[in-house]
């Protein structure tokens, strides 16, 4: 989302509050039809052995993320939706009535009154981590508050309703997904329209839509995405899609204190050459724009950046103020083949994945600003609040397809062109005609827990 420009993990807060009366009329009513999780179309059952595949748009730089459309509700409206892997719950702001609303793309969802989820509903325990959750009846509607790192918020009530899935052997489905109908935004800095209207959460908690489709035995707990370098892309759930022997694979490491995407510990190197980082607790976000590192990698890798960089040919920049760290040239630069000879590779070894790489190239780490400047997007993520983790975001992950298999417990990136949208069939190598999309950071990891 676009004011997620600091982190874009969620902090769930537990919470009792009372909505407005389009909800609390409902609640006796609803019971059984929130026990509806079908869609109107009967799945297959080979479903969970296909993908559903989603155009993606956006980018880096300008824009600072990317999105989805994704029709909900009966008849089906269209929503655009920040993919987020690094939060759990689906929300999109909501007529309930709203209290506090951006101006969006779309019309606010407008929730019916049988769509409550009830607090003693196990979604809703599972949104309520930080503390123990309890219900005053059973029939009580279920809070939620979104906090962001950079002081941005969403508050709301849980409510599910019909989400248009088409999947790639050809079903149309329409499950009922819960999700959040936020009524509450806090937004710390926007001055215009905002590019979508909620977040497509889809880490691996049970109220990640993701998890919810795979409860239901529609498609395996495995997501994607390919962010083109160049703009949009594609993002898929299942797994018929993935090239796996292709793939560079490593465990997901997973703790109670660390609760996102993780490959595991990473060690840092600059070109060929070591850094002297080792064991650095990194984690995968596609709801951060940028890459961040906490300040002892971050320093380390501003003075190996500028160590080689030839002082004739780039000075800093100061007066761009697009990012903190900007240079420019004696003309200037069009795009990152004009700079990129001045600048190395990075590169992650990831120890538990038997010393898989990651590496990074410099058009993963630079952007090339309207001003004809050449950026650092790599940032210090301890400064904007995020502890020692190292975050990869967009950035980084251009022109990769990067998979998040749950079930198998791990995580993949192989080269792809990700301007070309996987064939409809999974037939060959998984890729169709090409299509293009149009070409501010957005960043999001967890506040300190409460």
């Amino acid at each position: 989302m676009a004011h997620k420009s600091l982190a874009s993990w969620l902090l769930l807060l537990s919470i009792s509050l009372g909505l407005f009366s389009i909800f609390s009329e409902a609640a006796d009513k609803q019971q059984h039809r929130n026990k509806q999780s079908s869609s109107s179309s009967s799945s297959s059952s080979s479903s969970i052995d296909s993908s559903a595949v989603f155009s993606v748009q956006g980018n880096v730089y300008p824009d600072g993320l990317f999105y989805v459309t994704l029709y909900i509700g009966n008849p089906p409206k269209p929503y655009y939706l920040d993919v987020d892997t690094g939060s759990d719950l689906t929300w999109v702001q909501c007529d309930a009535p709203c209290r506090n609303c951006f101006p969006g793309p779309h019309q606010l969802y407008r929730p019916k009154k049988n769509k409550l989820v009830y607090c003693e509903d196990p979604l809703c325990t599972s949104i309520h981590t930080l503390r123990k959750h309890t219900c005053g009846s059973p029939h009580e509607q279920c809070d939620y508050l979104i906090a962001y790192a950079d002081q941005g918020s969403s508050l709301g009530v849980l409510v599910k309703d019909a989400f248009s899935l088409q999947f790639a052997n050809g079903s149309l489905l329409q499950p009922h997904l819960a999700f959040g109908c936020g009524y509450d935004q806090q937004v710390p800095s926007i001055n215009s329209p905002a590019p979508t209207d909620g977040v497509l959460g889809l880490g691996y908690g049970k109220s990640s839509i993701i998890s919810q489709l795979q409860d239901l035995g529609l498609t395996r707990n495995v997501i994607g995405h390919c962010f083109s370098g160049r703009g949009g892309g594609y993002l898929f759930f299942g797994d018929s899609l993935v090239p796996y022997s292709s793939v560079t694979w490593t465990p997901m490491f997973r703790s109670p204190s660390l609760k996102y995407y993780s490959p595991g510990p990473a060690n840092l190197l600059f070109g060929n050459q070591p850094m002297g980082l080792k064991g650095l607790p990194v984690v995968f976000d596609s709801g951060s724009s940028y890459t961040y590192f906490a300040t002892r990698a971050y320093e380390a890798f501003i003075y190996a950046v500028k160590k080689y960089l030839p002082a004739k040919q780039l000075k800093e920049a100061p007066e761009d103020k697009t990012l903190p760290l900007c240079w420019k040239g004696t003309r200037r630069f069009k795009s990152i083949l004009d700079v990129k000879k001045f600048f190395k590779p990075l590169v992650l070894i990831f120890a538990k994945g038997k010393k898989a790489q990651l590496e990074i190239p410099p058009e993963g780490y630079l952007i090339i600003t309207s001003k004809g400047t050449v950026c650092l997007g790599i940032l210090n993520g301890t400064e904007a609040g995020l502890g020692n983790l190292n975050v990869i975001g967009d950035i980084s992950m251009q022109d990769l397809m990067v998979i998040y298999d749950n079930d198998k417990q791990q995580i993949g990136w192989v080269h792809a062109d990700c301007n070309r949208l996987p064939n409809a069939d999974g037939g060959g190598d998984g890729f169709g005609n090409s299509f293009t999309q149009p070409y501010v950071a957005s960043m999001g990891i967890l506040t300190d827990d409460l």
